[in-house]
């Protein structure tokens, strides 16, 4: 069985800095893909940024500038550094990956929990 399991999130200042992480165990034989994801109140599930096994990332809209994505592919842990943080990056940030597994070679995607991240004064 494989789970993911966000950590870093809490309270933060508008124009702080924080960063998540992701780790990713279980019957793994190798991530393709990972992926950030975040869901504020109100609103839609959005992709915050995502990256390959090859490191190639992408982001959503408006996140490149503050947003870094990262992976240790030996740990099989997913990063994200967040910068200049602001009232609107208040959301549940989620972990999401493709996975492969070690037990039949199959193809999955699975989730985390999230973990939320509050910016206020």
């Amino acid at each position: 069985q494989v789970q993911l399991v966000e950590s870093g999130g809490g309270l933060v200042q508008p124009g702080g800095s924080l960063t998540l992480s992701c780790a990713a165990s279980g019957s793994i034989f190798n991530i393709p893909d990972m992926r950030w994801y975040r869901q504020a109140p109100g609103k839609e599930r959005e992709l915050v940024a995502g990256i390959t096994i090859g490191g190639s990332t992408n982001y959503g809209d408006s996140m490149k500038d503050r947003f870094t994505v990262s992976r240790d592919n030996a740990k099989n842990m997913l990063y994200l550094q967040m910068n200049t943080l602001k009232a609107e990056d208040t959301a549940v940030y989620y972990c999401n990956a493709d996975v492969r597994s070690q037990r039949n070679g199959d193809y999955f995607n699975i989730w985390g929990q999230g973990t939320l991240v509050t910016v206020s004064s």
